[in-house]
């Protein structure tokens, strides 16, 4: 097999070839800073004393990632030696091609505890900016990913006190599979299994090709210019979060398309992205670099909804603050596309207010005289660039910005285009829209990343779609509706099953607002009737929003607009729909304890999109008394909204083409494993419908795009978990052992072990999966407890997570077998929605209650369930040993339960701190003291740790190998007490 070495050698090699200047001599910080300083004097034509250029990297190095990318974007200022103020730059940002690019590997920087050494490092003119870790094709690039998050918390590294600060990129390959992800701060740089991922990706061609072997990324990603480029241009600064955001490779292509056609000044165009790709960044960019070309006059970026024009205004001036101004109304939008201000130079307004202006027969521009008073724009060159273009209003402005601004180039962008299949729409129940295609008014298509290339790039997950068959003689035909009493019933029978227990939220999309009115008093005297007659049932949290009737509120007329079955439906009895949302809001605000008025309905309307996307878990965010189960829609939240926690959408309303695209698209948004797909129960028998729009937007010249589309049946599921199950039990024989849960503590070895985490982990992914179908037959169901029984799935859980924890301790250790490094534990999998702490609390509280000879759950059984959750992995033996500790037949509340458990534990933690000072000759207050300070501050303190043994008057020697030796068993216990928390510093001692 290809070492390590050979691999880094032949890399060299490779940036040789590409012009690089390889630097062997530069191996330790000395040499680096020096290297810069030659660097930095010559593109800044100065001469800097030491005292100076010690200042200078005083003055730039910094902890913070952020200031650091900012000062290597930027014209500095520092103060000369004389009081003279000298303005450089680290580097030429003006042409980034034109910088010395070189070549460095095996740096060792020796600061404090930490003596890492870094594989290769590409410095741009002395500036180290590209950090690359390469491992063997048997070693996971995740792992390496692992192991610079790792780096960057130790307390002693680079990264925080050297030239290191300025890194924008790190890049992992083993050799087969490269990926690259930004550089950031703590708060935005964790790579887990568990909620939050670093966004990492992977380079593509401009037709979506993956070039993921590394010689061929290091031949277009890393190329000089391309470099420069990719960090002067495609990497976005967001200011309001302090962090670094790299465009994707088919954002960058898009963007590249746009800018080159307006340079070239060759018409319109559109991008057609598909829904959940980052549009909103990729115009962003398109308008930022626009702002910097003289030849344009104005870029507005148009949207046609106030709710979605104030979402892309919060997220432009997210990606750089103020960089877009509010237009409160059509005369704001005109006096700033009059400003010659700079800040006026990119809009962000709707697709209304820019008709309002350009329309002569309305009220307002007779009275404000708008199109006169743009009349001197009528021959500037101005670009628009429409947000979800497929809309249909658009049509009808179009002539009139192209009449008006003969010199305007038009780009849209898209998630499904109108083709001539899609172009006649039911848009409103019985009434069929037409629409021009995309093409007509767009000319071109410039970019396509349709839903099959996200799907296939895992950037958007595939579907799972259940045609809800009714029973009986009469049964609907596909497209007619059942009655909301079967269809209320049935969401209550599959719900938990579809959210993974609640762990995530739902839309049931209606076909009028009538429907919801009614869907909602449905779910409020069923769920009624089942609490009255079962105590144990939990409601569901339902809430309900639809527009209300406009009555001359412009703000809700605007909204209207893209809301068309609603604003139809408003017509008919106004007074009635008024007081029906008057009540869903009175039952939401006494749901959630808010103040919500029928008079501001945008604040309603905001707080519930607040609530779907704050469904973070485990309640992280909101208490689950606090959380929205389903939310009933006519036609809002169906587009342009976007929330990782909602995965399945209800439909008992008729939908075609890219309204059902859309629709369908809320759900798919990547969580992690517990989230395997997106979730569609469909109460109207729709498979003829979502064929067709998946043969329309799939794309690409495919022979079934619905097998890409699609997740697999459940037969095949089943099959593959049979299999995986099998494989499992051939593996324990293989170790002479019996095929259950008993036999894995008995396992020899730790590539023994790592073999089964691998294995059980495929069994607990399928099992997930299967988990989530609202599809089964009664006999799939017995099929699957079959194949895994409940309490052998969950035994083998309890001793997966008790394995995986023993091999997570030795995989920051330099001597892990390869099989160990590579593991990705994936606890996400392991870990119930149902079962959290305030579960377990009101569990225990019940045993106690229990009456002898009526046990519904003994202690053991208790205990296995907490033993088979990874949300208890750092406690499950606490938990363990205060539920035998408890009293028989005493009955406890939940809070003297909570009480109890706080106080056995701090118990056990004085108990435990005090046999091991014991044994290590310390006293048991200051080493007390001394882990109250590390939890505290969550920073684990060298120097403190050496004090403790002050008066034990060792020697270097002695005293180092007795820190170590206290380490070895207080590092486990501080991990467990800080309760899943990092304490930086830690890593170091836990070699």
């Amino acid at each position: 097999m290809t070492t390590e070495q050979q691999i880094e050698q032949a890399f060299i090699a490779t940036l040789g070839d590409l012009k690089y200047t390889y630097r062997p001599d530069i191996r330790d910080r000395a040499a680096l800073e020096a290297n810069f300083r030659a660097k930095f004097e010559a593109l800044n034509r100065v001469k800097l004393s030491d005292g100076e250029f010690a200042r200078l990297l005083d003055s730039i190095v910094t902890p913070d990632v952020y200031s650091a990318s900012q000062t290597l974007r930027s014209i500095n200022s520092f103060e000369r030696d004389d009081g003279t103020p000298l303005n450089y730059t680290l580097v030429n940002i003006k042409d980034w091609c034109k910088n010395d690019f070189e070549v460095i590997h095996q740096l060792r920087i020796n600061t404090h505890s930490s003596h890492h050494r870094y594989d290769v490092i590409l410095l741009i003119n002395g500036v180290p900016v590209v950090q690359i870790e390469l491992k063997t094709l048997a070693v996971s690039p995740r792992r390496a990913i692992e192991q610079i998050v790792d780096y960057k918390n130790d307390p002693g590294n680079g990264y925080a006190n050297t030239l290191l600060a300025f890194i924008q990129l790190f890049i992992v390959s083993n050799r087969a599979d490269t990926w690259y992800f930004a550089n950031n701060n703590a708060r935005h740089f964790s790579f887990n299994a568990d909620e939050r991922f670093l966004p990492i990706y992977q380079f593509a061609a401009p037709d979506n090709k993956k070039i993921t072997q590394l010689d061929a990324f290091a031949a277009k990603f890393l190329a000089k210019c391309t470099l420069g480029e990719m960090i002067s241009r495609y990497m976005v600064l967001v200011a309001s979060e302090q962090k670094l955001l790299m465009m994707r490779p088919y954002q960058i292509y898009a963007v590249k398309a746009i800018v080159d056609c307006i340079h070239q000044n060759c018409g319109n165009g559109y991008i057609w992205h598909t829904t959940g790709s980052g549009k909103t960044l990729t115009s962003f960019k398109a308008s930022t670099l626009l702002k910097d070309n003289p030849d344009i006059d104005k870029c507005l970026f148009v949207v046609d909804r106030k709710d979605l024009d104030r979402q892309t205004r919060e997220e432009f001036n997210r990606f750089q603050e103020g960089c877009v101004e509010e237009n409160t109304n059509t005369e704001t939008l005109v006096r700033r596309l009059l400003s010659d201000d700079y800040a006026d130079k990119v809009i962000v307004t709707t697709i209304q207010k820019l008709g309002l202006a350009l329309d002569p027969s309305s009220a307002n521009n007779a009275k404000r005289n708008y199109k006169a008073r743009l009349e001197p724009l009528r021959k500037r060159r101005m670009v628009f660039i429409f947000d979800e273009c497929h809309r249909s209003q658009f049509g009808e402005n179009h002539k009139a910005i192209k009449e008006f601004f003969p010199n305007a180039q038009l780009f849209g962008f898209t998630g499904t285009p109108i083709f001539e299949q899609n172009a006649s729409y039911q848009q409103i129940e019985g009434q069929e829209a037409r629409y021009r295609t995309t093409e007509d008014i767009f000319q071109r298509c410039l970019h396509q990343y349709t839903i099959t290339h996200a799907i296939e790039d895992h950037n958007v997950l595939r579907f799972h779609v259940d045609y809800y068959k009714p029973e009986g003689q009469h049964a609907p035909k596909p497209g007619e509706a059942l009655t909301k009493q079967k269809v209320v019933e049935t969401i209550l029978a599959k719900h938990d099953a579809a959210t993974n227990g609640r762990k995530f939220n739902a839309v049931l999309a209606t076909a009028s607002i009538n429907d919801a009115i009614e869907y909602f008093e449905t779910f409020g005297r069923i769920q009624a009737e089942r609490q009255a007659q079962d105590p144990d049932f939990k409601p569901l949290h339902i809430a309900c929003v639809f527009s209300p009737p406009a009555e001359g509120n412009k703000d809700v007329a605007q909204i209207q607009e893209d809301l068309p079955q609603e604003k139809a439906d408003n017509q008919q009895d106004p007074e009635g729909k008024k007081a029906a949302l008057t009540r869903i809001i009175a039952d939401y605000n006494a749901r959630f304890g808010t103040n919500h008025r029928l008079a501001d309905f945008d604040l309603y309307y905001q707080d519930v999109q607040k609530r779907i996307k704050d469904q973070q878990w485990p309640n992280a965010d909101l208490p689950a008394a606090q959380k929205i189960d389903i939310t009933l829609v006519v036609d809002m939240l169906l587009t342009g909204f976007d929330s990782k926690y909602l995965n399945t959408l209800y439909v008992d309303k008729n939908l075609k083409y890219h309204g059902l695209i859309q629709a369908f698209s809320r759900t798919n948004r990547v969580l992690n494993d517990s989230k395997p797909y997106g979730n569609i129960l469909d109460f109207r028998q729709q498979q003829g419908p979502v064929e067709e729009a998946i043969a329309l937007f799939s794309g690409e010249k495919i022979d079934n795009p619905r097998e890409i589309w699609l997740v697999e049946p459940a037969p095949q599921v089943i099959e593959k978990l049979q299999a995986a199950t099998q494989q499992l039990a051939e593996f324990l024989r293989s170790q002479g052992l019996e095929p259950t849960p008993e036999a894995v503590p008995n396992l020899k070895g730790d590539a023994a072990r790592a073999q089964f985490i691998s294995l059980f982990k495929e069994v607990q992914r399928l099992k997930t999966q299967l988990d989530q179908y609202t599809d089964l037959e009664p006999e799939q169901k017995i099929q699957i407890e079959a194949i895994i029984p409940p309490d052998t799935q969950q035994s083998f859980r309890a001793h997966y997570l008790e394995t995986a924890r023993q091999l997570r301790q030795k995989q920051s250790q330099d001597t892990a077998p390869p099989e160990v490094q590579q593991l990705d534990f994936e606890f996400v999998l392991f870990a119930s929605a149902v079962i959290d702490y305030d579960y377990i609390m009101a569990l225990i509280a019940r045993l106690t209650g229990q009456k002898p000879g009526k046990l519904t759950l003994n202690r053991e059984q208790l205990i296995g369930l907490i033993q088979s959750d990874a949300k208890f992995l750092d406690e499950r033996d606490d938990l363990a040993d205060y539920i035998r500790s408890l009293p028989v037949g005493e009955a406890l509340d939940e809070n003297a339960i909570r009480a109890g458990f706080e106080r056995f534990k701090a118990e056990k933690k004085t108990r435990e701190l005090a046999e091991l000072a014991a044994r290590h000759g310390l006293p048991a207050p200051a080493l007390q003291a001394f882990v109250d300070e590390v939890l505290r501050r969550r920073i684990f303190d060298g120097e403190r740790l050496s004090e403790l043994f002050a008066a034990q008057n060792l020697g270097w020697k002695a005293r180092t190998q007795a820190e170590l030796k206290l380490m070895a068993e207080l590092a486990p216990l501080l991990r467990k007490l800080a309760q899943g928390r990092e304490i930086s510093g830690l890593s170091a001692y836990e070699q």
